[in-house]
């Protein structure tokens, strides 16, 4: 019997919107052959422009998906995790604007839009079926919103296409040539497909290849999103043990589940079977690092979902995240600025009550020199009143609540999926080095 639950429904039924235990059906189908490929190129760092970063630099399993880091180091770091440094001989123009998210349960039919901001969605009205920054240039073939999310981080400079004319995919990139024959995608394409290892594994997963069809762009991305969806499905924590009648939670996570589904609120916006109302809220969170502006641009600022919306009613506003092993996902927030969980959740309970109890030895920050200020917009008093004014109205907590919100937020925890299914491998096609 799901006593645990069954007991904290019968004390308060608001907590009716606890949800029905994930099943197969709440997620895509995954080949297996196609998630062992995208294995391989998930941690092979040939589709960076330097062929010095992988997708695993910066959502590594030690640091469950993430990288440990408020604002992660990409093009110009060494070095893994919160041991991630600037390279002296090849210094970062700045660093990552947003934090490393989290992989779990994106293979999940619910996510159709990715990002903070979500200015990656699905969306059928568009002849690629997805919205996205390439709006009409966006190539047809992608199989999933993560399949094109996967993509996008290859044409970022500072995330691992590398800085201006520092390399071939570098330069397509700046000239804004990303689609089409001699584009940073074709680019990377023919880089992969140079490898022997890789056409024959490409060949032997896609029958149209083995046929004699060029390998492109997009069975890479689909490839990687297949070997995500594969490894970190997290749907094993000791809360779906428990809606699946399994163990019941401890007193002290039953107590924190009836809080979070109950008086404090936290279910308004982390609904559903993972968590998250997949919308977008003003949380108060500290703006930290460069922001979120074109090269152009002076400001350090980050509006969020109004970047992509240009509502004046999105400022601020981000993607709400899954929970689904959240205790080992940190730093927290859009831009990492939170490292102690219990600090976290007091400020979010009650986002609008403002940033003055934000100390800033919560940021994870790598020693980054000549490069816009990390704290510029803390230090502005209109910018953090403007952070303030947008954010929601929420209850404080006491000790006591956030020591039971803690127990169950753990509960949610499973640890099978942060090692993953496949694992780091020994090694990758290409013989570039492996992020271990």
């Amino acid at each position: 019997m799901r006593v645990a639950l069954i007991l904290a429904v019968i004390v308060s039924p608001v907590l009716a919107d606890v949800p029905a235990p994930v099943t197969d059906a709440d997620y895509l189908p995954v080949n297996e052959a196609e998630a062992r490929l995208g294995h391989l190129l998930f941690y092979d760092p040939v589709l960076s422009g330097n062929r010095n970063i992988s997708c695993a630099t910066c959502h590594h399993p030690r640091f469950a998906t993430s990288d440990g880091l408020s604002l992660g180091l990409g093009e110009g770091g060494v070095g893994l995790g919160p041991d991630r440094r600037a390279d002296p001989e090849n210094m970062p123009e700045q660093r990552i604007p947003r934090n490393a998210p989290a992989l779990f349960n994106l293979g999940a039919r619910e996510f159709t839009v990715l990002f903070h901001d979500g200015r990656i969605e699905t969306d059928p009205t568009h002849p690629s079926g997805l919205r996205t920054p390439l709006e009409d240039e966006m190539v047809m073939g992608f199989v999933s919103v993560l399949s094109a999310q996967t993509m996008f981080p290859v044409l970022s400079p500072d995330e691992m296409a590398g800085h201006y004319q520092e390399n071939d995919v570098a330069k397509a990139v700046r000239s804004g040539r990303i689609t089409g024959s001699g584009g940073a995608w074709d680019i990377i394409t023919k880089r992969v497909e140079a490898i022997p290892v890789y056409r024959e594994m490409f060949s032997d997963t896609y029958p149209e290849i083995a046929a004699g069809r060029r390998i492109a762009f997009t069975d890479i991305s689909n490839a990687i999103a297949a070997f995500i969806e594969f490894e970190w499905r997290a749907d094993n924590s000791a809360f779906d043990q428990m809606l699946r009648g399994g163990e019941a939670l401890s007193p002290e996570s039953v107590e924190g589940m009836m809080l979070f589904y109950g008086d404090a609120g936290c279910a308004l916006c982390h609904s559903g079977p993972f968590q998250t109302d997949q919308g977008f809220h003003a949380m108060g969170e500290p703006q930290i690092g460069p922001g979120k502006a074109e090269r152009f641009e002076n400001h350090s600022r980050d509006i969020g979902r109004m970047r992509v919306t240009n509502r004046k009613e999105d400022a601020y506003a981000f993607r709400t995240p899954s929970l689904r092993n959240v205790m080992r996902t940190g730093p927290w927030g859009h831009a990492g600025a939170w490292s102690d969980i219990r600090a976290f959740l007091a400020h979010h309970s009650d986002p609008a009550a403002g940033l003055s109890n934000y100390t800033r030895d919560q940021a994870v920050l790598p020693v980054l020199d000549r490069t816009k200020p990390d704290w510029v917009i803390l230090d502005n008093a209109n910018e953090a009143a403007a952070i303030e004014a947008a954010a929601r109205q929420g209850q404080r907590l006491s000790d006591a609540d956030i020591d039971a919100l803690v127990a169950f937020l753990d509960a949610l925890t499973d640890n099978g999926a942060i090692a993953g299914r496949l694992g780091v491998p020994d090694t990758v096609p290409s013989g570039l080095p492996v992020d271990r």
